[in-house]
């Protein structure tokens, strides 16, 4: 019986992780491509994400209650909140800072500003873009844990169920195997990174040369 809610709560836990990552992707993409276009965008969309990020993750969690409930939904729209900036920031940044000689050649050869997002722009920001995403999911794993107090189930229900009672074998029942999701996280999205990204890239990234 404890074994089946464990393997539910693991469940519950996941889609909370990567709902919420898949939806600051297919948002904060866009968003980052969005605030390329003029300074006052920028400004807009940098500053609507630092300003979540300033925000203590229990308080967004308890600023979604008023306005959502309580429940799994709420709770995935808390933890897009909090990991909005990573994939916004990383994505922004590297994509404006590429080479305008780069930019300038690709013009050059007949590209548009299309292909030259594509072919130049997101080849460029690759290694930040991994990065964030990397840093998001695991902000994702930890704020999962903390939305269970507004009834989102997952590991942190135990963690709370334990704290409440004082029962240490509770809180482990919920930690650690949210600690192996995070090891497993930053696992995954290395050998990503390793796979798609040129040796090169990572190395200029690593020490600045880009």
């Amino acid at each position: 019986m404890v074994t089946d809610r464990l393997m539910v709560a693991v469940g519950e836990h996941l889609i909370l992780t990567y709902t919420s990552l898949f939806l600051s992707i297919i948002i904060g993409i866009p968003l980052a491509i969005l605030a390329m276009r003029s300074e006052r965008a920028a400004s807009l969309v940098i500053g609507f994400a630092n300003l979540v990020q300033a925000i203590p993750s229990f308080a967004v969690v308890a600023m979604v209650v008023p306005l959502l409930g309580i429940g799994f939904t709420p709770a995935i729209f808390a933890i897009f909140l909090r990991t909005l900036l990573p994939v916004v920031k990383n994505t922004y940044v590297e994509l404006s800072e590429v080479d305008r000689g780069l930019i300038d050649a690709a013009r050059g050869i007949g590209l548009t500003e299309v292909e030259i997002l594509r072919y130049v722009r997101f080849s460029h920001a690759l290694p930040a873009m991994f990065a964030g995403l990397k840093f998001a999911t695991i902000l994702a794993n930890l704020i999962a844990i903390l939305t269970a107090i507004i009834g989102s189930g997952g590991l942190g229900r135990f963690v709370y169920e334990g704290l409440a009672s004082f029962n240490t074998e509770k809180i482990l029942m919920g930690a650690v195997p949210a600690i192996i999701i995070a090891i497993l996280i930053d696992l995954s999205f290395t050998i990503l990174e390793r796979k798609f990204t040129p040796v090169a890239m990572r190395e200029g990234v690593l020490d600045g040369s880009l």
